[in-house]
């Protein structure tokens, strides 16, 4: 059965107004539920075990059914034990693993392509044929190299013989025949490599053309079955209205869907309520396993919908939906913190940032940021006046300034790593080490903007130095010294397993809600440009 009752009752739980803003929630009371007995049943699937270790995020939706009784549907996102249709869940918008479609049809084919370029690229003919022309390259090298050295030495000779003086003219034809004889020697060594060599290369490069042209037929037709299956699948929303992937990616920045679009949880549930009449009301979704070595997730941590591959599916399947707002910008727009100065001269002014506040003026219209606020408060200052930022989720000190040549000179101290800050952090949970450094390099998730992911080939590098402070109950309290200053670096670091593997409290993006994100930047301290004197400002944390 696809559609499944609660276990247990659930009448005294009011129903959600509005539908579940998919990007940034709490999950909604039957969502938890629904959750945790989806999780009792994938306990009970022994077969799984070591696949579901290995991580897999899972989604429920609550929904209403046409006679008015609620109950919930679960989904996975990808593919389980290979398939996409079990029965528990519900199944993919559209099956690409039918075994009479086209997909597989067409995936036999590039897997036929891999396996001749594969037996080429390892075959005995193109090693043999490869090293045909290492060993005549190296041949000639070493042939033509003496026979150069021959003609210098016989060369150095006969100036030798010349410079000595009378020699006969029957010696110097001799001298002059055995010059041109070598010469010509020379060069008709020269022509032997030079044709060897040809045919040599002539019979690798066959290989090598071949294999190139395998590769790109290889590319050319799986850029033919990924616009074919994109334009399969098809999604519907609330209204009854329907289009395809490639429909919706091309008014995206890439205009292509990335690969697995509209394979995750979220449209297969929506899709599937839609087609049978049911009406969504709340939808969750939530990570079963290890997490993954470059992201951050938490087993049985609920988690908000990717924006790479689902917000363009996701924006169109809830058009016809009573939608939450997002509770991200509610949070923004109905910011009451107060923006205290610290220390201010003639030149620089230090605000003690609130949490929820933005450092500078983002693209939501009414949502106020300091930036904002200390260009009118001085309105005569020149250039740009914030010299760092913080999360909008940070509290702490921030730097302004009130003149261009003040905030070059302080941003050139934050390049060189001159000026020093201090967080103060309230983990989740206990560190396996006490104090030390973390270095893990650090990218935007491609996917899943602003989230980062930890990526040592292509990351910036990121260091971290770390102490604790005081351990309250199932918390710890900890310093955190930012050596470099890349985006969620604290963040992460914590966060991740390969760091101390504890969130900070209230992360949202790597970690549990709270009431607020437990991070604040406690301490700072520079040189000031103008005076020279060292300013050291702290704000203790209210949390």
């Amino acid at each position: 059965m696809t559609l499944h009752f609660f276990h247990s009752p659930i009448s005294d739980t009011a129903l959600p107004e509005r539908f579940t803003y998919p990007f940034c929630y709490t999950p909604h009371p039957l969502c938890v539920q629904a959750s945790e007995e989806v999780r009792t049943y994938l306990s009970s699937r022994t077969e799984w075990h070591d696949e579901l270790q290995n991580g897999k995020m899972f989604g429920v939706l609550v929904v209403r059914t046409p006679d008015g009784r609620i109950g919930y549907l679960a989904a996975y996102s990808g593919t389980l034990d290979g398939r996409n249709d079990l029965p528990y869940f519900v199944p993919a918008v559209y099956d690409m693993l039918r075994p009479e479609g086209f997909f597989r049809r067409e995936e036999a084919l590039i897997s036929q392509i891999n396996l001749k370029i594969g037996q080429m690229e390892h075959s005995e003919d193109y090693r043999s044929a490869n090293q045909a022309v290492e060993s005549a390259e190296q041949a000639a090298t070493e042939e033509l190299s003496a026979l150069k050295e021959d003609l210098r030495t016989a060369k150095s000779q006969r100036d030798e013989r010349r410079r000595a003086g009378g020699i006969p003219p029957e010696e110097e034809e001799r001298m002059i025949r055995e010059s041109q004889h070598r010469k010509a020697e020379y060069k008709r060594r020269e022509r032997h490599w030079k044709t060897l060599l040809a045919d040599l290369r002539a019979r690798a490069t066959g290989f090598e053309q071949e294999i190139v042209r395998m590769k790109e037929e290889r590319r050319n037709r799986s850029a033919r079955l990924q616009q074919q299956l994109f334009e399969r699948f098809e999604v519907e929303n609330a209204r009854g209205e329907r289009t395809n992937l490639s429909v919706l990616f091309a008014q995206t920045v890439h205009k292509t869907p990335p690969a697995g679009a509209g394979e995750c949880a979220a449209p297969k549930l929506l899709q599937y309520a839609y087609k049978n009449g049911l009406h969504p009301l709340a939808m969750a979704e939530f990570w079963w396993g290890n997490s993954p070595k470059t992201e951050i997730r938490h087993h049985g941590h609920f988690y908000p919908s990717c924006k790479g591959k689902c917000e363009p599916i996701l924006n169109f399947m809830l058009r016809g939906l009573e939608v939450e707002e997002n509770p991200m910008r509610v949070k923004m727009m109905n910011f009451l913190g107060e923006l205290t100065t610290l220390y201010e001269d003639e030149w620089i002014v230090v605000v003690n940032k609130p949490a929820g506040m933005l450092s500078v003026r983002g693209k939501q219209a009414g949502v106020e940021s300091v930036e904002e606020v200390m260009m009118r408060r001085y309105p005569e200052a020149k250039g740009p006046m914030i010299v760092h930022r913080l999360d909008m989720a940070t509290s702490g000190l921030l730097i302004i300034t009130k003149t261009r040549q003040v905030h070059r000179a302080l941003q050139e101290q934050f390049k060189r790593r001159e000026i020093r800050k201090r967080y103060i952090a309230l983990l989740d949970g206990h560190p396996a080490r006490h104090e030390g450094i973390i270095t893990l390099p650090l990218t935007p998730d491609p996917m899943d903007r602003p989230r980062q992911i930890v990526d040592n080939q292509h990351g910036k590098p990121a260091v971290t130095r770390f102490e604790t402070l005081s351990e309250e109950g199932g918390f710890t309290r900890m310093a955190l010294y930012p050596i470099t200053g890349r985006t969620h670096q604290l963040r992460v670091h914590m966060a991740h397993p390969q760091g101390l593997h504890c969130p900070i409290v209230g992360d949202e993006l790597y970690g549990h809600p709270a009431r607020r994100l437990m991070l604040h930047a406690e301490s700072v301290e520079f040189r000031h440009p103008i005076s020279g004197q060292m300013i050291r400002l702290e704000c203790p944390p209210e949390f």
